[in-house]
């Protein structure tokens, strides 16, 4: 445990690889769609089903997690779910089916449900209260990195050694990951645990339901579209390898932009960040669609997006952490579990309209969802804590 004047930054740094992991893990099938698909004999909307697994579980370790791990040592809890991560990926590299695939991305879920809901726990533990904020940042850089380079990296060293390769190269970047927790973090001791009940209480809480139904509709809208990018590049912009792989260079680096304004918003004008989210990101979807053959205005619309991608994370955390301040563990496990519902529900209604409506479909359903999340949103007023509102 790190005492109270002093921040431990190779614990939070080791979190913050193991955050940029995660979320490499996660979302490289979208770079990769097309190859998986053709390697494993299956179609590209069955794929993306391998986003949807992940997020199933990662529910169900999101919300579980607090209880079935009592009061372990977090320690050990955050070393399991990289040491599952670990394993996730040796998986997939040698899958011989889509059977396989998906059972590698379940124990991917597991990890990254069970990491995000402990994660600002344990940061309140690794950093004194003043420096909290600075700590959460350096963890949430991750990432933004990951975002910005793992699908333009994906996707190049996909056309160079195959899908099956790029896992294999994150395989010890990950084991690097497990031994460098287990080297910086501190013994975390739990002396209480989380109970289903709370969950229940705090979900009862008008303005936290209502926020978590938009967060759903949002990222449900975000994901829908995102999981099947590759395929629309590919067969509507017409771009190949290389300049797949720069487009999605360009969506990832426009998350710096993202996370720096989402945090300026998030200070004091939090709702108007959250408004602005699905309205930016639903136009977009749609442009893409108006213009999608030309491929300057496909990079500029890519950047746009790419920069309300990142702010999502940082604008609802920064709601939950302003509006749910006297129940941050529960309603944390909440949001994480909302957020993989959405990516959930998101890839798996973006692939079955993909395989019957082809993708203007898959893009019009990720239009329409981002419009129900507007008007959920609305004003704003119902969505803050009653002192506040």
């Amino acid at each position: 445990m790190t005492s109270p004047q002093s921040t431990a930054w190779s614990a939070v740094f080791s979190m913050t690889l193991c955050v940029a992991m995660l979320i490499a893990s996660e979302f490289m099938p979208v770079s990769l769609l097309t190859p998986i698909a053709h390697g494993l004999d299956a179609t590209e909307g069955q794929a993306g089903q391998a986003i949807s697994i992940s997020g199933f579980f990662a529910v169900a370790a999101s919300l579980l997690i607090t209880t079935l791990v009592g009061r372990l040592d977090r320690k050990w809890v955050l070393v399991s779910m990289t040491s599952c991560m670990l394993a996730s990926l040796v998986l997939i590299a040698v899958a011989p089916n889509f059977i396989v695939l998906m059972i590698a991305r379940a124990l991917l879920g597991i990890c990254i449900g069970g990491f995000w809901a402990l994660a600002t726990a344990v940061i309140m533990r690794l950093a004194p209260s003043d420096k909290v904020s600075n700590a959460l940042a350096t963890m949430y850089t991750g990432q933004a990195v990951a975002a910005a380079f793992a699908a333009p990296i994906g996707s190049y060293l996909g056309g160079l050694i195959g899908w099956r390769g790029v896992f294999w190269v994150l395989v010890p970047l990950v084991g690097l990951n497990l031994i460098w927790q287990l080297i910086s973090l501190p013994a975390m001791p739990s002396s209480s645990r989380q109970t289903m009940g709370a969950l229940f209480r705090v979900l009862k809480r008008p303005h936290f339901a209502r926020g978590i139904a938009a967060v759903i509709f949002t990222f449900a809208g975000a994901f829908s579209m995102f999981t099947y990018l590759r395929p629309f590049l590919e067969n509507v912009t017409g771009v190949d390898v290389t300049l797949l792989s720069v487009l999605f260079l360009v969506l990832g680096c426009a998350g710096f932009v993202g996370t720096w304004l989402a945090g300026k918003l998030a200070n004091g004008r939090v709702i108007r960040l959250l408004q602005l989210l699905p309205i930016v990101m639903g136009l977009v979807t749609l442009a893409l669609l108006g213009f999608g053959q030309i491929l300057l205005i496909v990079a500029l619309l890519l950047a746009v997006w790419g920069a309300m991608n990142t702010a999502m994370s940082v604008g609802w955390m920064a709601w939950v952490s302003q509006n749910m301040d006297d129940a941050p563990e529960s309603a944390g496990s909440l949001i994480v579990a909302a957020i993989q519902s959405a990516i959930l529900v998101g890839a798996a209604l973006g692939g079955s309209l993909l395989d019957h409506f082809g993708i203007t479909g898959t893009f019009l359903g990720s239009a329409a969802l981002s419009t129900i999340a507007v008007l959920l949103i609305g004003s704003g007023q119902k969505m803050l804590k009653p002192e506040a509102a």
